[in-house]
């Protein structure tokens, strides 16, 4: 079963602040890093059990994507229901768990 994957708003304006932060425009290493991550997104579409389940909640799950020290999660719910994906928030590794 293929899924759909939805951004949340705020998942939105985390991709949106992640390409301004890297200089996506102006780079193509960073252009060409920041659609891998959007692909890595988007690949829930075929596999979304892939992601570990999230700390902060037993019924999200997370995607790593990077390497350290540059690492972000992508962090989202799975409606199987539905079958749709629902990214919620993509955040850098480093930053505190969810509350």
């Amino acid at each position: 079963m293929e899924y759909q994957v939805k951004l949340t708003y705020r998942a939105f304006r985390d991709l949106q602040s992640i390409y301004n932060f890297i200089h996506a425009e102006s780079s193509k290493h960073a252009f060409a890093w920041f659609n891998r991550l959007s692909e890595s997104i988007y690949s829930l579409e075929h596999f979304p059990e892939r992601g570990a389940t999230a700390p902060e909640d037993r019924q999200l799950r997370q995607l790593v994507f990077g390497r350290k020290p540059h690492t972000f999660r992508i962090i989202y719910a799975v409606d199987k229901r539905r079958g749709v994906i629902n990214v919620l928030h993509i955040r850098h590794g480093a930053r505190a768990p969810l509350s």
